[in-house]
């Protein structure tokens, strides 16, 4: 799913391109990506782009009085559309003066959203943008509620725009367990992680602004080379060459570090470990 990193770079790519346009038609190849029906889609046509931003990992067109907000879920993304083509699964197209930007999503289970609202009331989770706050207010809301470092840092309610793949990479710079309990973190530890959420998503987002070069990114994956653990299972860490390790649940993935992060313990996988049981590896040396 795209996150905070890639969300910045569309909005910017769409900024350049659409701010001060007119959206001119909203044409729609399948009914199920709108969710709303109050107000019907077609009052949004003929309104100016007067800002575009972020809500979490949404992106909000503002439409003098109205808000289009794209949810691109997990495998949505936007494109530029040529005159008289559609991209491959296409779910709408939005007409602008001078510009047709197409929202598609591969694969069958249909995520990806579009709502059109009056107001953005209730929209917004609650999470702190983690670039607005400081490490005071970052150390509270953490610790608000006692959760696994990895469940705390992609909780919406509690910090917007990250999700599985950069509370991977932010865990391995701080150099913490995604296990890791919130209300037993030293105050060093608080600030060490502060600092990596930071830099890591200044990191990302950099580098996905370069990678794009000012257009619409290409290239939005949740898997990215140059990544220290996430997507790296069974590969060797960066900085100690400790093979990556990782804790599989529903579709998702945690990756680690064993020895960078959980003192050289293996963490349980909720799937092998209780098939293995007393076989499951305890640490890297067993695992060896």
């Amino acid at each position: 799913m795209p996150e905070l990193p890639d969300v910045t770079v569309y909005i910017e790519a769409l900024e350049r391109q659409l701010l001060g346009k007119r959206l001119l038609r909203v044409r729609l190849f399948n009914p199920f990506i709108l969710r709303t029906a109050v107000p019907p889609i077609s009052s949004a046509e003929g309104r100016r782009v007067t800002e575009i931003s972020r809500v979490g990992k949404r992106i909000v067109f503002v439409l003098e009085g109205l808000f289009l907000v794209l949810h691109l879920m997990i495998a949505g993304r936007l494109r530029w559309a040529q005159p008289g083509k559609k991209p491959p699964n296409t779910l709408a197209l939005l007409d602008f003066e001078g510009a047709t930007l197409a929202f598609t999503e591969a694969g069958t289970k249909r995520r990806a959203s579009l709502h059109l609202l009056s107001t953005l009331e209730g929209l917004d989770p609650g999470g702190l943008d983690v670039y607005g706050i400081n490490g005071d207010a970052f150390a509270t809301r953490l610790k608000s509620e006692n959760h696994t470092l990895k469940r705390a840092l992609t909780d919406p309610r509690l910090f917007s725009g990250i999700g599985n793949a950069y509370s991977d990479e932010i865990l391995h710079r701080a150099k913490l367990s995604p296990i890791a309990m919130t209300s037993k973190l030293a105050d060093h530890e608080i600030a060490r992680l502060h600092e990596a959420v930071r830099e890591t998503l200044k990191y990302w987002t950099e580098q996905l602004r370069a990678e794009a070069a000012g257009t619409l990114p290409e290239k939005v994956t949740a898997f990215r080379e140059g990544m220290a653990v996430h997507g790296r299972y069974g590969k060797p860490c960066p900085v100690c060459g400790s093979l990556i390790q990782r804790i599989v649940y529903a579709e998702n993935e945690t990756n680690y570090c064993a020895r960078c992060q959980t003192g050289g313990k293996i963490l349980a996988d909720r799937a092998l470990s209780r098939l293995l049981k007393k076989s499951w590896p305890r640490s890297l040396e067993e695992l060896e």
